[in-house]
């Protein structure tokens, strides 16, 4: 059921047996939900985090006029709210952006993990550490990137995040995204959404059809995004 989460911790470090068992006894409950839902509402008081299953999430931010920023997006495996953990509330609302699948971690179970297993608590600090990168990393392209380059920068991160638990055989992974919230993830009208996905498409780069994303080129849209996979973390070290 979580075996998308213990890829990408193996991925970064060495987990135990009893560690792993710990980690599957975090779970209370598991739960659906259709797309286009608010799972968390920001203000909302938490006594449990979420951990993603199946399906694509995402973090939103909604201004009083109905404008939406989506800030990161979260697939299977990760954590969505591991903050929550510590701040019993977010600033900001969690949002299904296809069917997902979601087990609840009550906090106290956390608590217990965090005092038995102080390893663990290391590595689940570098996740909301390494969610924390790919933050900054999105601001770096809200802020200074091109419209190509933005897309094809959340495109190979995609890819590499997917890859990981092994959803991007042949760089081509499920994109459950319309033009509208691809423009909330990159700060574009949906119009320029479109002319920059023709672009990258006439460059022989990706395609987009029936809701999956393949890329072509992965070096050459690597090189648009000018990519550096390094924000991600993806290499084990002991913690």
């Amino acid at each position: 059921m979580i075996e998308a989460h213990l890829k990408k911790l193996r991925a970064r470090d060495d987990i135990t047996a009893e560690e792993e068992a710990e980690i599957r006894g975090l779970v209370s409950d598991v739960l659906d939900v259709l797309p286009d839902r608010t799972v968390i509402r920001h203000g909302q008081e938490l006594q449990h985090s979420t951990l993603l299953i199946s399906g694509w999430m995402a973090r939103a931010k909604d201004l009083p006029n109905g404008q939406r920023q989506i800030a990161e997006l979260q697939v299977a495996g990760d954590f969505v709210d591991l903050h929550g953990f510590t701040l019993k509330r977010l600033d900001h609302d969690i949002i299904s952006m296809s069917e997902c699948r979601y087990a609840l971690v009550p906090h106290d179970r956390l608590k217990t993990l965090t005092e038995r297993f102080p390893h663990l608590t290391r590595v689940y600090w570098l996740l909301t550490n390494i969610d924390a990168a790919i933050q900054r990393e999105w601001t770096l392209s809200l802020g200074k990137r091109t419209a190509i380059a933005r897309m094809a920068n959340l495109f190979c991160e995609m890819n590499a995040r997917l890859r990981l638990i092994g959803e991007s055989p042949g760089d081509s992974y499920e994109f459950p995204l319309t033009q509208v919230e691809l423009g909330e993830c990159l700060g574009l009208t949906s119009v320029h959404v479109n002319r920059t996905l023709q672009e990258l498409r006439r460059e022989g780069l990706i395609e987009l059809e029936r809701q999956r994303l393949t890329i072509r080129n992965l070096r050459a849209l690597q090189n648009v995004a000018q990519f550096d996979p390094a924000y991600l973390y993806i290499e084990k070290q002991p913690r």
